[in-house]
């Protein structure tokens, strides 16, 4: 991978551009526009299942049963097709798809996801179309993304493209909310990256004022903990010697101080539980804070627990130290412990990245498609491309375009499963046939 570059330069080296005529298309690239046209309401009607079809994340016989829907389309398409379980992990599993192509030619990862965040037992669970949107759970988000793949696909067979393509399909079942052990959950995908020369993530297009966005880059997400003591007694002792500050006084320290010297550009920190009292404690499955004590009794426990994010493993890594520091200058009479746990790591604005960005708005322009500069990564959440980012180039947003997701309102523009597979299937036919 080519060393990161910084994101403001990037945004700063795209010019807006309106959109030029088109030009420009192969025979081949002609027929795949015209593919994905004619089999739209196809699209469309692939779309209305694979909503109506239940798949939250711990719903994992549902999410099972959108795989085989995949696969179901996969397999006529050359792939072969491996369902792969993992029940060590508390998951459904991921499903693997693979096309032989042309020895010696490049090899592509296409990544996307089976599972939503709207369990069986959600009120949300059914496809409605309104015009030429839609609204349902993972209409979007990546029920969505998983059509527009299959849809360009469908346009390459057409064109006679995909028969030559050397692709690897990783769609996995526990996106939303990834299994454990980690290592094990996303081993499949993290090696099939080591694999590729380039990475297309099918997650949701990002739309800025009317206009589309590249996405090149994702933060990381890590979960951090802490847990502070102090010397309990009567209230009318705190801040003596013997007594010390308290435990709810070194947790404010902590938390102000994180407050005031952490923020740097592309870092966003969260506290999202705290308690403190006589005693205090977080659930083992960090969504609840319990706390007991009295005004007049001096905190012996206090807890607080949250998340940061960033745009690079450097930047992990200096600003956990820097938290660590933060935590090590306790109060008198307490003692704080840190706990740092790595979720998805970052994927950072590389050079490579912004190339196949560039590539893509080749695309764009003998499409008669406006421009799309790079998304700013805060407005991006984390996603299943990050554990790849250090070994491949990528992009993001290939999917959809769609607004709600995660809510009962995600409504999903139909419209761009159209120009989304054009674009993939231009792009994908262009890379597939060059050289390693």
């Amino acid at each position: 991978m080519i060393a990161a570059m910084i994101l403001p330069l990037l945004l700063a080296a795209t010019p807006a551009a309106a959109a030029p005529a088109p030009a420009h298309l192969s025979p081949a690239e002609s027929r795949m526009v015209a593919t994905v046209d004619a089999e739209q309401a196809r699209s469309v009607a692939l779309l209305e299942r694979l909503v109506n079809q239940n798949s939250g994340t711990m719903n994992l016989a549902g999410v099972a049963r959108v795989g085989a829907m995949m696969a179901e389309a996969l397999r006529p398409l050359g792939f072969t097709v491996t369902w792969k379980p993992l029940p060590q992990t508390g998951r459904a599993g991921h499903l693997i798809a693979t096309h032989a192509g042309t020895p010696g030619t490049k090899r592509l990862l296409l990544i996307g996801h089976l599972d939503t965040v709207f369990e069986a037992d959600s009120p949300f669970q059914r496809f409605v179309r309104r015009g030429d949107e839609a609204s349902g759970p993972g209409a979007g988000d990546d029920k969505g993304g998983m059509v527009v793949m299959l849809a360009a696909l469908r346009a390459m067979q057409a064109a006679g493209t995909l028969g030559s393509a050397n692709i690897e399909i990783v769609l996995t079942g526990d996106e939303e909310d990834s299994g454990d052990p980690v290592a094990v959950a996303r081993a499949d995908l993290i090696a099939a990256g080591k694999r590729a020369d380039a990475a297309l993530d099918f997650e949701g297009l990002a739309v800025e004022d009317g206009r589309d966005m590249g996405s090149i880059a994702r933060r990381s997400v890590n979960d951090w903990t802490l847990v502070v003591t102090g010397r309990t007694g009567h209230s009318s002792r705190i801040f003596s010697a013997d007594f010390g500050d308290g435990a709810a006084n070194e947790l404010a320290r902590i938390l102000a101080a994180f407050r005031s010297e952490l923020p740097e550009a592309n870092l966003t920190f969260n506290t999202g539980l705290l308690a403190a009292g006589a005693s205090a404690t977080i659930a083992a499955g960090g969504d609840k804070a319990q706390a007991q004590g009295k005004s007049n009794i001096i905190p012996a426990q206090a807890v607080a627990s949250g998340d940061f994010r960033t745009l690079s493993e450097a930047q992990t890594q200096r600003v956990g130290a820097r938290m660590r520091g933060i935590v090590a200058r306790h109060l008198p009479g307490t003692d704080a412990v840190l706990t740092i746990k790595p979720g998805y790591p970052a994927m950072a604005p590389t050079a490579g990245n912004q190339a196949l960005l560039a590539r893509l708005n080749a695309v764009n322009r003998d499409l008669g498609l406006a421009e799309m500069p790079p998304l700013d990564p805060l407005k991006r959440g984390a996603g299943d491309i990050s554990w790849v980012a250090a070994d491949v180039d990528g992009l993001v947003g290939l999917g959809t375009a769609s607004r709600g997701d995660h809510t009962p309102d995600e409504v999903v523009d139909l419209e761009s499963i159209r120009r989304q597979a054009k674009r993939a299937a231009i792009l994908m036919s262009r890379l597939s046939a060059e050289r390693r």
